[in-house]
């Protein structure tokens, strides 16, 4: 199957994605892992992604939609995959059409994965993390430590990052509105949505999920 993911921040989109690839058998295709890949490795679109980056400003759509190109068109990615954070609005997903008809293929799906916004904000405004050991994450919600503020584990003090700040969890999910939203539109037109809860336990949103695109599969 070739899937696009689709979610606001905090939805659980790579976890998501993490089960579903490895469920599906296709390879989970992250614009942060391509970005991540071609940087260190150091292909011209690598380069190209970096001085944009490192000015400050926005990778243009047609430098990430190469990558993307590039990724798809890997021997592992022949029989499907699942693309997380690509693409992130209309004139993307509009690229992205034209790239799968000249190699005379098309989207299987796509998974929208709806949380309300202020369980967004719950979810990652609520996050700590251990100042010693970043991989020490607890909630003040849902994983609170034994001692407010400090690290079960080692005792490192607990702290929130800038990005989880509640303001800027807002911001982001201004951005993810505006301009990622609307693809959800573009999709439907297409006939290609489905939309589940990503409220609930991690391995249900999952079953969830599988459930809906063997549906959709089956429609077809």
């Amino acid at each position: 199957m070739r899937i696009v993911l689709v979610g606001p921040p905090g939805a659980g989109k790579g976890t998501q994605a993490a089960f579903l690839a490895k469920n599906l058998s296709i390879p989970h295709i992250s614009t942060g892992d391509l970005f991540r890949a071609n940087i260190s490795r150091q292909t011209e679109l690598g380069k190209l992604a970096k001085s944009y980056m490192d000015a400050g400003n926005l990778v243009p759509d047609e430098v990430t939609i190469a990558m993307a190109k590039d990724r798809m068109e890997q021997p592992d990615a022949q029989n499907g995959f699942l693309l997380d954070g690509f693409p992130r609005n209309v004139s993307q997903a509009e690229a992205l059409d034209e790239t799968l008809k000249t190699e005379g293929l098309k989207l299987d799906a796509v998974l929208d994965l709806e949380v309300p916004d202020e369980e967004v904000v719950k979810r990652i405004a609520g996050r700590r993390i251990c100042r010693n050991d970043s991989s020490h994450v607890y909630h003040v919600s849902y994983k609170a430590p034994k001692q407010e503020g400090v690290c079960d584990e080692c005792g490192g003090e607990l702290y929130q990052r800038d990005d989880d700040a509640e303001e800027t969890v807002r911001k982001r999910l201004d951005v993810y509105h505006t301009q990622t939203e609307p693809i959800i539109d573009y999709y439907k037109g297409q006939d290609l949505v489905v939309t589940i809860s990503a409220l609930g336990a991690v391995d249900e949103v999952t079953q969830r999920a599988m459930e809906a695109l063997k549906a959709k599969s089956d429609d077809k």
